[in-house]
């Protein structure tokens, strides 16, 4: 701990020297003197330093001299802060910590003890305010000299925490004495601080505050918006270690990692196996040029653009019903805000005994549990993203609302929508505004299309028996964007190559694939999900990037 007690450097009964000042140089006989002798001119100057040095000395060791006095001597509670020893794993204490969401008004009169980052400290005569922040929450810390568990030694030290420093903090939980704290979340308790301890210290230039990354986009319309400081994507991510310590970045990705845990759960309890599969192939995937290439071993491979082949493996391979959560790449050169060219996929394969309208039903009790789950158990976190990033709650019906894609193409065309291709695929924007008809008509943000167009899907994508234009296949959509491609596959072997070969696919290139299904195949079904854009779209955030913890697009590979 520091403390104001004068240096033994500075001894005021030695004024003449301190340790640090260059020796005094006896002058030489003559400005001639011989080989290793010194002028007369060096010997002054060095003197001159040297009497500098010790007056400079003399006067830091004064000024120490003068707080200790003020202290009524060196400061009896240097003990209780300054800089920790730096943690090596030596000891266990057994000491017991406190997490800031849980100081409330039940804890009021306990000691506690909090590890935490300074948000922001203030100091003014005998008193300092400092805001301690643990992921989302914050809590005061109040300091005032007393001389029992607070002096000014202690005040002076902890108004010049640097903001994001790391520290230890010890008190009893109060009442704050004038009021709620507005500025924090834990506003009905304040920390009476008895001891701190610096854990580590940050640069004291940060690239950007926390509070101005953490401002709403309100903030900036209002009549004194000029006044604040914008902090822009590019500058975000590439310094996304701090970026990431705001309130709604922590909420955020606690609620992507509260979509992985209820799609888990919620498959784990039909009966699905959680399977993990090669990321490094010796082909495409997916077909088509879009894949990320790399030697392997002298051997040419790429990384999966997805587990489909893998899935239907092990489909085949007798375990009925399967997910994955896992990396996905695709090599698209897509400056956009919903594609990224590395993203976290979420997906499913089963079994279907009669009709690809089974996997749908796995589908819609699947998001209704994911939904459920975020709105109900998550709700903290969606109201810290929530507070900078304002976003209307989810609308979804219960059954989902299934349309094929021939009554999408009709609500287009009634809408007077122009260029929409009965037998194509829909375009973002038709897309979009598919996506309001459906909100007016039906008030839901989450629905099903189906029956895509033959022209529309992929050659493993199995034909509606009923009209040969159109597929056993589907989309999944939210707030007008889709999450979910996804079908019944082919499992017949001749019906999958006659397929593969009307798209111009050789069978030589895919010979792998088709081997899959001719030792007996089970009819089945799934799709693909991206982890990013459903919290993208659940949250209503506007660009992927912000769901995704370091993102990789077209333009960006660091940090």
């Amino acid at each position: 701990a520091r403390s104001s007690r004068p240096s033994p450097r500075a001894n005021r009964s030695s004024p003449t020297m301190s340790d640090d000042a260059p020796p005094a140089v006896p002058p030489a006989a003559n400005d001639d003197a011989g080989e290793g002798g010194v002028s007369k001119k060096a010997a002054k100057k060095a003197a001159k330093e040297a009497e500098k040095a010790a007056l400079k000395a003399k006067k830091a060791a004064e000024v120490a001299e003068r707080e200790a006095a003020a202290q009524g001597g060196p400061d009896p509670l240097a003990d209780r802060y300054g800089d920790a020893p730096l943690i090596q794993s030596k000891e266990i204490t057994g000491k017991v910590w406190t997490h800031a969401r849980d100081m409330t008004a039940a804890r009021v009169n306990e000691t506690v003890t909090l590890r935490g980052r300074v948000h922001n400290v203030r100091g003014k005569g005998k008193s300092a305010f400092l805001i301690l922040r643990q992921q989302t929450a914050t809590v005061q810390c109040v300091f005032f000299v007393d001389d029992v568990d607070v002096s000014k030694g202690m005040v002076k030290w902890v108004s010049k925490l640097e903001a994001e420093s790391v520290i230890d903090i010890s008190g009893v939980v109060a009442v704050p004495s004038e009021g709620p704290v507005v500025s924090c979340t834990q506003k009905e308790v304040e920390l009476v601080v008895h001891s701190v301890y610096c854990v580590s210290r940050s640069v004291p230039r940060l690239p950007f505050e926390i509070d101005d990354a953490s401002r709403p986009e309100s903030d900036f319309d209002k009549e004194d918006g000029a006044q604040y400081v914008r902090v822009l994507q590019d500058t975000r991510l590439n310094y996304r270690v701090i970026d990431l310590r705001t309130p709604a970045n922590q909420a955020i990705f606690r609620v992507q990692s509260a979509v992985c845990e209820l799609f888990r759960e919620a498959l784990r309890r039909k009966d699905f196996v959680e399977i993990h599969t090669p990321k490094l192939i010796g082909g495409a995937s997916e077909g088509g040029a879009s894949v990320f290439k790399l030697d392997y071993m002298g051997q040419p491979a790429c990384l999966a653009q997805s587990p489909q082949l893998y899935k239907q493996m092990a489909i085949e391979a007798d375990m009925d019903r399967v997910f994955e959560i896992g990396p996905v790449f695709r090599a698209e050169n897509s400056n956009t805000h919903r594609h990224l060219c590395e993203f976290t996929g979420l997906d499913m394969e089963m079994t279907i005994k009669e009709h690809y309208s089974e996997v749908l039903d796995v589908l819609n009790d699947l998001f209704l549990h994911m939904f459920d789950g975020l709105n109900e158990r998550f709700k903290h976190e969606l109201e810290v993203v929530n507070a900078q990033h304002p976003f209307e709650p989810l609308k979804y019906l219960n059954p989902t609302l299934r349309l094929t894609f021939p009554e999408g193409i009709k609500m287009l065309q009634d809408h007077g929508v122009e260029g929409v291709d009965p037998l194509g695929d829909l375009s973002t924007e038709q897309e979009r505004v598919l996506g309001q008809l459906v909100k007016e008509k039906y008030d839901t943000d989450f629905y099903i299309l189906h029956k895509y167009p033959l022209n529309a899907r992929p050659f493993y994508t199995m034909p509606c028996p009923h009209d040969g234009d159109y597929t056993n296949s589907f989309d999944i959509f939210i707030r007008g964007e889709e999450i979910i491609s996804g079908a019944q596959r082919i499992h017949d072997v001749e019906l999958l190559s006659k397929r593969a070969v009307e798209c111009g696919i050789e069978i030589e290139t895919i010979q792998a694939y088709i081997d899959a299904f001719k030792y007996g195949a089970l009819p089945h079904g799934g799709c693909g999900v991206g982890l990013e854009r459903v919290v993208m779209l659940f949250l209503n955030l506007g660009n992927i990037r912000k769901t995704s913890m370091f993102p990789r697009d077209p333009r960006r590979l660091a940090p």
